[in-house]
């Protein structure tokens, strides 16, 4: 199967405003709220809140993720509790300055930024024997290995004194080990974040921050037990985020899909502008390199729409259609910004990395005799065509776009004249944007030239 590889990568904007959202929403936010009560004084929780909000999101979390056949999030609850518990333990509401306590906050403070990553890497397949079995082994090892270690000696204390958990236990420092292995672990899941943009990616990456202040305020008392149920918290609803993820947005692309483009349309309010988009020739691309590679292509134009200017919001509408939602806003203060984006993604380029075996010399043409009348359809079928791994591809698309007025005033109307503009533009040579023309009847175009 023939590939794409991009012939000249272009600077991606990594930190756009959307990607800050999705990354501080619901998890910074609740690690934030958090910290705003332990720390301020604004509100006084009392432990049996906490104790009961901490327990409450644990097993709320484990229900769900079991449910949802999420089994990174349930074996991240399960590491949480189990730190929070060997902790309270091994600690007995002292300061880990020594001995067993401290032995212990090391201990954890190395693993569990360990395991988070391992989780971060593991590929999720739901909840079967064979897929678990290693996990649940690698925790009891190591559960196992923290008990031995860890083993209260004859000076040690044993249990925790009931009084203990009613005060916050104040700062203690990590060793250096801890410090290295949760920065490592911060930078693998902000990574993996950035490239995936998934809940459960920023779940893991918020809930291991609340893990570590845990840590840093002592690992035991209502301060620690309180950042632990932070974290359960966030992965617990992070499965929700998922379940609406899946539901709402195209698994392919990760730009919202068209049961989230019917839902904007009802809350529109006017004016706004619908900009419907549409790859030129997608489908002889596609029948020429495979579905891989047209796959690869739609994820690379949905990349350029998911950025694009003005305050848009694009949408996956089905196969090679997209539509560009702009709130507020009427076709002349959005034809810059469609142009932009037009001329973005024809500067996208791509050379094949291996030749597809379609494309070699077969002989006589035995293709259709319609198909051979449609050579003269662009450059860009011609560069598809000629099958030669030094020949650069580039992808355009073209754009047709309507604003809500009177003679227009539901959405179905303005998306009928957004998609005849589409068809104008289709007609009048692809790779251009086409804005609505109310008082005059646009020209017809043919089915079969708008693949």
């Amino acid at each position: 199967m023939d590939s794409l590889a991009p012939e000249k990568a272009p600077l991606v904007d990594v930190w756009t405003k959307k990607t800050l959202t999705s990354l501080l929403t619901p998890g910074g936010w609740v690690l934030l709220g958090m910290a705003i009560i332990l720390h301020t004084g604004v509100v006084s929780i009392p432990l049996p809140v906490v104790t009961f909000l901490y327990y409450g999101a644990f097993t709320t979390g484990l229900l769900l993720a079991w449910r949802f056949h999420s089994s990174r999030i349930f074996f991240a609850l399960l590491l949480l509790f189990l730190a929070q518990k060997a902790l309270t333990f091994f600690l007995a509401g002292h300061i880990p300055e020594a001995g067993t306590g401290r032995m212990a906050l090391e201990s954890i403070g190395l693993l569990l930024p360990v395991n988070f990553i391992l989780l971060s890497l593991a590929i999720e397949r739901g909840f079967s024997w064979s897929s678990n079995t290693p996990a649940g082994l690698l925790l009891f090892v190591e559960s196992t290995v923290v008990a031995v270690l860890c083993r209260p000696g004859p000076r040690d204390p044993v249990s925790v004194p009931s009084h203990a958990l009613h005060h916050a236990v104040t700062t203690v420092p990590l060793p250096t080990s801890a410090w290295l292995a949760f920065s490592a672990a911060i930078i693998v899941l902000l990574a993996r974040f950035l490239l995936f943009r998934k809940p459960a990616e920023s779940a893991l990456l918020w809930s291991l921050a609340a893990a570590f202040l845990a840590l840093h305020f002592g690992g035991a008392g209502k301060v620690s037990l309180a950042y632990y149920a932070a974290g359960t918290l966030i992965l617990a609803i992070s499965i929700v985020e998922t379940s609406y993820l899946l539901a709402y947005h195209d698994e392919l692309t990760g730009l919202p899909s068209r049961r989230a483009f019917n839902d904007t349309l009802e809350r529109l309010e006017t004016p706004y502008s619908i900009a419907m988009v549409d790859i030129d020739h997608f489908k002889r691309f596609n029948d020429t390199y495979g579905h891989d590679t047209g796959d690869e292509v739609l994820r690379l134009v949905a990349a350029r729409l998911a950025r694009v200017t003005g305050d848009g919001d694009a949408y996956r509408c089905g196969g090679e259609e997209f539509a560009v939602v702009f709130p507020g806003k009427t076709t002349p203060e959005v034809l810059d910004h469609l142009e932009h984006l037009r001329t973005i993604i024809e500067q996208c380029t791509f050379r094949t990395r291996i030749a597809d075996r379609r494309q070699m010399h077969r002989g006589a043409d035995r293709r259709n005799p319609l198909s051979r009348g449609r050579a003269h359809t662009g450059p860009a079928i011609r560069r598809l065509a000629a099958g030669s791994n030094s020949s650069p591809l580039s992808i355009t698309v073209s754009i047709g776009v309507a604003t809500s007025a009177r003679a227009m005033p539901n959405t179905d109307q303005v998306i009928r004249a957004a998609d005849k503009a589409l068809y104008r533009a289709k007609s009048n040579g692809r790779n251009r944007v086409e804005p609505a023309l109310v008082s005059r009847r646009p020209a017809r175009a043919k089915a079969a030239d708008i693949a």
